[in-house]
C-alpha cells in the first residue's frame, strides 16, 4: 500500500465497529474525529452525521451503510480511591447496512455479509458515492439524467428499463415539485428514445397523459411532437376525441357511459345494443324500425293493465316526434283515446269503439299514424336512446324487466348526451393516435365526465393493447390521480365506484404482461386505492405533511428505511426520495428544474408579479 493511500485512509478513518445487532451496526468514533469537517489534499470533507454514508471495511469488501443516529455514551473508569473518571467524548453511531462494494468496485444493494467487531469505518469518498448511486449495470443501456444526488454535485443516471417498463408513483403536496418530476421524467424518456431510433419509437411506444388541470398542454412541455385534446363540456367548438361507432356500442363502453349496474342494467343494455345492430344492418333500417313501433302500438292499445299501458305511452312520447294540429298547436299523442275503467281497455274518445275488440281501428289513432313521421337522427346517441326506449317498451310488454330497475340507465344517458356529444366525435375517421404522445386536457370537463372519460379511455386503450397483442408499449400517465382512483368518493353509487377501481386495479396488476404501464401522480396517496399504490414498482416521494398520507407511504413502500421515511415532511421543493426496483436502496435526489418554456403550468403565483411595485 502506498504512502499516499495510507495517509488518505488515516484521514478518512472515523472509528471501528463495537457491536452488531442484525443489520444494525454500532461504530465507536475515534476521539480525534469529532470535528464537523476534515481536510484531505486541500479539500474540505464533511464528517459523518445522521443520514450520511459510511464505509466499513471487511477484507476485500466495502460494506456501505447509512448513519441512522448518533449518541454520546459515558465511559466510567474507576481510579484509585473513591473517584471515577468520566470520558464524555465517546461518540457512537447507529448504522443500517445498505449494500456492499465488491472487489471489482461494483455496488450491490442488500446484505451479503455482516461486519465483525473491530472492523474499521471510513468516510465514503465522492468516487465511492458515485458507485453507490450508479443504477446502471449495462453501460450501453439507455438512461435518463434528470436528477442530482442531494448533497453531492453529480448526476444520477436512471436506466430506462427498470423505470419506464414498470408502474411509477409520484407523490407530494402541492408546491413540492411533483409536476416538474413527472414532466422531467417523460420529457427525458421521450428525448432519449427518439435520439436512439425515432422511427421505432414512433411506431412502438405510445404515451397518453390524462391531464386534469391542463398543466401539460403548452407547446414545449414533455414533447413538442404531441397531440393535445382540449376537451370541454361547456363549449361546442373545442377538440373532440375521435371514437368509432363500434367502440361506443361495445357493451363495456356503453356500461361506463350509462353507469350501468352489472346484474340488471348491463343485460338490458346488451339486449338494446343487439336490437340496434339488427335493425341498422337491415336493408331499410328506418322502415324496419317503424314497423316494429307500429306492432308495439297495437300491443299497448290492446292491454288490460292500465298502469303499465300508460307507462308505455309515456315512453312512446319520448321516441316519436311531437304531434301538432293544423294551426301548429301541440297535441298529445294519446289524446284521441281514453281508458274505460270498468272494462279495463282503451276506446276511441267520443265513440263506443273499444280497441281491444276492434284492433283494426288502432290504425286510425294519432299514435299509430305518428310513427310514420319518425326519422332516425344523425347523432349516434340520439338513435341509441330511441332503441333503449323501444327495448324497454318490449321488455315491459313481455314482463321481462322491472321499469324502476332499468329506466335509470336511459335517464343517465339522456342527462349526459350533451356532454358526450361535446367530448366525442363519433363520425370522424381520424385515429386517436395522431401522435404517439397524446395529452388529454380535462380542465374544462365537468366532474361527472372527469370520472367517466378517463375510465372509458383507459379501458379502451388497455383492451386494444391486450387483444391485439402489439409488441410495443402503452404508458398511461394520470396526473392528479386521486380524481379518478379515490376510494373516498360519495358522489357515485357504490357499485359504480367498485367497477371504476376494479378496472384500474386490473390494468395495474395485469397490464405489465401486455406492455401496459401506469404512472400516477397525486397530492393525496391516502385517497388512492391501496391496491393501486402498493402495485407501483418505483416511487418518487416529495414532501408530504399529512399523517394519513405518510402512513399510506409507509405501508405501501416496504423498502424505505426509518430515517428516510422521517425526512419526508422536511424535504425542500424539488427534492424527493426515489425508491423501487430501479434502485438498490432509497436515494434522496434533487430533480432538475425544467426551462421555463418546458415547465408544466403548476407554479405558485406570486403577488409581486400580480401587483408589481409602483416606483
Amino acid at each position: 500500500m502506498t504512502v499516499a493511500k495510507l495517509t488518505q485512509d488515516a484521514v478518512l478513518r472515523v472509528g471501528e465497529v463495537i457491536a452488531v445487532e442484525g443489520r444494525k451496526v454500532f461504530v465507536l468514533v475515534d476521539k480525534n474525529k469529532n470535528l464537523s469537517d476534515m481536510f484531505l489534499d486541500g479539500e474540505i470533507l464533511r464528517n459523518l452525521s445522521v443520514n450520511s454514508y459510511i464505509e466499513i471495511r471487511k477484507g476485500f469488501l466495502s460494506l456501505i451503510g447509512r448513519v441512522e443516529g448518533e449518541k454520546i455514551e459515558e465511559d466510567r473508569q474507576a481510579l484509585k480511591g473513591e473517584f471515577e473518571a468520566v470520558n464524555r467524548n465517546r461518540r457512537v453511531l447507529t448504522v443500517a447496512l445498505s449494500g456492499y462494494i465488491n472487489e471489482k468496485g461494483v455496488f450491490t444493494g442488500g446484505t451479503k455479509e455482516l461486519p465483525l467487531i473491530g472492523n474499521e469505518s471510513y468516510i465514503v469518498t465522492g468516487e465511492k458515492i458515485q458507485r453507490v448511486h450508479n443504477l446502471t449495470q449495462d453501460e450501453g443501456a439507455p438512461c435518463i439524467t434528470v436528477a442530482t444526488v442531494e448533497g453531492h454535485d453529480f448526476d444520477v443516471a436512471i436506466p430506462v428499463d427498470g423505470l419506464f417498463n414498470s408502474h411509477i408513483a409520484i407523490f407530494g403536496n402541492t408546491g413540492s415539485g411533483k409536476s416538474n418530476t413527472l414532466a422531467s421524467l417523460y420529457q427525458e424518456f421521450i428525448s432519449v428514445l427518439r435520439k436512439r431510433n425515432e422511427e421505432a419509437f414512433n411506431q412502438n411506444v405510445r404515451i397518453v397523459l390524462l391531464d386534469f388541470n391542463g398543466e401539460f398542454t403548452s407547446k414545449d412541455c414533455i414533447s413538442t411532437k404531441k397531440k393535445v385534446y382540449n376537451l370541454s363540456t361547456r363549449k361546442d367548438d373545442l377538440d373532440k376525441l375521435p371514437i368509432k361507432e363500434d367502440a361506443i356500442l361495445n357493451i363495456e363502453v356503453a356500461s361506463i357511459l350509462a353507469d350501468a349496474s352489472e346484474k340488471t342494467q348491463k343485460p338490458f343494455l346488451r339486449r338494446a345494443i343487439g336490437f340496434y345492430r339488427k335493425v341498422m344492418d337491415s336493408n331499410d333500417p328506418q322502415e324496419y324500425l317503424r314497423n316494429i313501433l307500429k306492432r308495439r302500438v297495437m300491443d299497448v292499445y290492446q292491454m288490460s293493465d292500465k298502469v303499465r299501458a300508460f307507462l308505455v305511452l309515456d315512453y312512446f312520447r319520448e321516441i316519436l316526434p311531437p304531434a301538432e294540429d293544423e294551426a301548429g298547436s301541440p297535441l298529445d299523442l294519446a289524446s284521441d283515446v281514453n281508458w274505460h275503467n270498468k272494462s279495463s281497455e282503451f276506446y276511441i274518445r267520443g265513440t263506443d269503439c273499444y280497441l281491444g275488440r276492434y284492433p283494426q281501428k288502432i290504425h286510425d289513432t294519432r299514435l299509430y299514424k305518428q310513427v310514420d313521421k319518425l326519422t332516425l337522427e344523425d347523432s349516434l346517441l340520439s338513435r341509441v336512446l330511441v332503441f333503449l326506449y323501444l327495448q324497454l317498451i318490449s321488455d315491459i310488454l313481455a314482463n321481462r324487466a322491472q321499469n324502476e330497475h332499468v329506466v335509470h340507465v336511459i335517464n343517465r344517458l339522456k342527462a349526459r348526451k350533451v356532454d358526450i356529444d361535446r367530448v366525442f366525435d363519433m363520425d370522424s375517421d381520424d385515429t386517436f393516435w395522431q401522435s404517439n404522445v397524446v395529452v388529454v386536457n380535462l380542465a374544462d370537463v365537468n366532474l361527472e365526465m372527469k370520472k367517466t372519460l378517463p375510465l372509458l379511455l383507459a379501458k379502451k386503450l388497455y383492451t386494444e393493447q391486450k387483444e391485439t397483442g402489439k409488441a410495443g408499449s402503452l404508458s398511461i400517465v394520470i396526473d392528479e390521480a386521486h380524481n379518478i382512483l379515490s376510494t373516498e368518493s360519495f358522489r357515485e353509487a357504490e357499485s359504480w365506484k367498485d367497477y371504476r377501481l376494479e378496472t384500474f386495479e386490473e390494468i395495474i396488476k395485469e397490464g405489465r404482461k401486455f406492455g401496459v404501464f401506469v404512472t400516477i401522480s397525486s397530492q393525496r396517496p391516502n385517497d388512492i386505492s391501496p391496491t393501486i399504490t402498493s402495485q407501483a414498482h418505483n416511487y418518487f416521494i416529495h414532501r408530504l405533511l399529512n399523517e394519513r398520507d405518510l402512513q399510506a407511504i409507509a405501508s405501501a413502500v416496504s423498502y424505505i428505511d426509518r430515517v428516510t421515511e422521517e425526512s419526508i415532511p422536511a424535504l425542500p421543493t424539488g427534492t424527493c426520495i426515489f425508491s423501487g426496483i430501479a434502485s438498490q436502496m432509497p436515494l434522496k435526489l434533487n430533480i432538475k428544474a425544467l426551462p421555463n418554456d418546458a415547465r408544466p403550468r403548476s407554479a405558485t403565483r406570486k403577488f409581486v408579479d400580480i401587483v408589481p411595485w409602483d416606483w
